[in-house]
């Protein structure tokens, strides 16, 4: 991604008790945002965590979303109508609160 572009970050936190479907997630969550958000998404990532640095240790995260956005205000025109869908959908991949961050891409 380039300089100066919008990431909005989503990270799920793992924790005792804690699910995630990966495979949902990856079929049918990610196509679902794709499909409402447009021409504003110019990238994405999904990365499932699978460790920490300690050997044999668990993943902070469980799984993260990336998206990629030209600007702030595409980020926003784009999400701001389509956030409830969006977050309805959560419960059928996971039972954990996602952290959200929006960053912009310096390098």
């Amino acid at each position: 991604m380039k300089q100066g572009m919008i990431k909005l970050s989503v990270l799920y936190p793992n924790g005792e008790g804690t699910k995630f479907d990966i495979h949902y997630y990856l079929n049918t969550h990610i196509p679902l945002v794709a499909k409402l958000l447009g021409d504003a998404v110019k990238g994405a990532t999904v990365e499932e965590g699978i460790a920490s640095v300690a050997p044999n240790s668990k993943a902070p995260f469980a799984a993260m979303g990336n998206l990629y956005f030209e600007t702030l205000e595409s980020f926003q025109n784009s999400f701001g109508p389509n956030a409830a869908e969006i977050l309805a959908d959560l419960p059928n991949f996971t039972n954990i609160a996602p952290t959200v961050q929006v960053s912009k891409v310096m390098a």
